[in-house]
């Protein structure tokens, strides 16, 4: 079970920006190796602790959030992301180099979050774990897609005990 992220894990942006250089490396080699890409466009890392601790703290930095309700509400948000028992958690996305695709792309991705677009596929098997995305990323009605989402991937036990699984994307 993954330890729930508390108050007094963050620590003030002022004695942060004293170790911030330190944590930000270790957290790029960390997501390096929690990187996946799948296709020209996709890209997924792994959320797990540490990763979310880093964004609070850097959420904290950037928005100079001092109060600790404030704090406390980027913890229940982060906090929200983390796998639990049998889960995978990701951050899925959209990247998009040349400014002339980006809508174009967007658009091509519409509905990517509906459905059953995205999943584990384990190994040998052809069990499927779909993707269970966080709500409000996108909006079909307006045409709007954000390049961010949140995936979750909840394993039976039949998948935990499955040969390793691959990320699947099918667009």
């Amino acid at each position: 079970m993954t330890a729930q992220i508390r108050l007094d894990d963050v620590i003030n942006f002022f004695e942060y920006e004293k170790v911030r250089e330190d944590r930000r490396r270790r957290v790029i080699a960390l997501k390096a190796k929690r990187r996946v890409e799948v296709g020209p466009y996709l890209s997924f890392v792994f959320e797990n602790r540490a990763t979310l601790l880093f964004q609070i703290q850097e959420m904290c930095r950037a928005e100079r959030i001092i109060d600790d309700a404030r704090v406390q509400e980027e913890i229940d948000v982060y906090s929200a992301l983390l796998p639990g028992p049998g889960e995978l958690s990701a951050t899925l996305f959209i990247e998009i180099a040349d400014k002339d695709q980006i809508k174009p792309v967007l658009d091509r991705f519409m509905g990517i979050d509906t459905g059953h677009h995205v999943w584990m596929e384990m190994t040998g098997g052809g069990l499927r774990v779909p993707g269970a995305f966080e709500a409000g990323h996108s909006d079909e009605e307006k045409g709007k897609l954000a390049a961010v989402h949140f995936v979750r991937f909840v394993f039976s036990d039949e998948a935990m005990s499955a040969p390793l699984p691959r990320l699947r994307c099918i667009w």
